[in-house]
């Protein structure tokens, strides 16, 4: 059954959020906050290896070996501009404090901050991997949710490890996932196998640099509104197509 794979998705970040939180509550400060950190660094490393995609070689082949890296770097720029003036930061964060108040058991500041921090943190590394993207429309496609399965299991116990620290939240970035991955998977249903090898390679390492700014986030550093470059994952695969064309 198409779509099988998002929901046992979503079935995984609830199961996992909810163990977290009874986990997170048994935890001291001390410990949570190294959770965290841990989180932070392996987000920081697979975003780095998804750099790797700039190397791809059908990526390369298609728009010459000078250009990968230049692709990717306009889709942030453009996306970054596109996404700051649309407030997506803003939006998501808005979204987080709306399902707080519809969910939230306790209405303190403190408690709905750490609500929009798990909910946004979390939307953020579910959706932008290239699990997500290409087992969405492998999902659609009808070969197979073995991508997503994969996925299911990878998430279920980090949504555990980032539910003992920042709480319900994480439980609520399944929305996120369900409308993501659900989306994709109708659009690869309707409109067919139409992502080239290439344009695929320039979403990923455009979403390990997301994946970077996700990391540099749980690890307090720097607060780079990721959400806001969320729309540079459109315009990689479109710039690779454009440059392809011209060549």
């Amino acid at each position: 059954m198409r779509g099988l794979g998002t929901l046992s998705n979503v079935v995984a970040i609830l199961v996992g959020s909810a163990l977290g939180v009874r986990l997170g509550d048994r935890l001291p400060e001390r410990t949570t906050r190294t959770v965290t950190d841990v989180l932070g660094l392996l987000t920081l490393v697979i975003g780095a290896s998804n750099l790797l995609a700039l190397a791809d070689p059908d990526y390369v082949a298609a728009v010459g070996d000078q250009a990968t890296l230049l692709i990717v770097l306009a889709a942030l720029l453009v996306g970054g501009i596109v996404g700051s003036l649309a407030r997506i930061e803003e939006r998501v964060e808005a979204l987080g404090a709306l399902l707080h108040r519809r969910f939230g058991a306790n209405g303190a500041s403190e408690a709905r901050a750490r609500f929009i921090e798990g909910f946004v943190t979390a939307s953020l590394v579910f959706t932008v991997g290239p699990l997500a993207i290409l087992g969405a429309l492998s999902d659609g496609l009808g070969r197979g949710i073995e991508q997503l399965a994969l996925k299911s299991a990878l998430d279920g116990f980090a949504s555990l490890a980032f539910a003992s620290t920042l709480g319900w939240g994480v439980a609520a970035a399944a929305l996120s996932v369900g409308a993501w991955q659900g989306g994709l998977t109708l659009a690869a249903v309707w409109v067919g196998d139409l992502a080239a090898p290439a344009a695929i390679a320039s979403l990923t390492a455009t979403g390990g640099i997301l994946l970077l700014g996700v990391g540099l986030r749980l690890l307090k550093v720097r607060a780079v509104p990721v959400a806001d470059l969320l729309p540079a994952l459109v315009l990689a695969p479109v710039l690779t197509s454009i440059v392809a064309t011209l060549r």
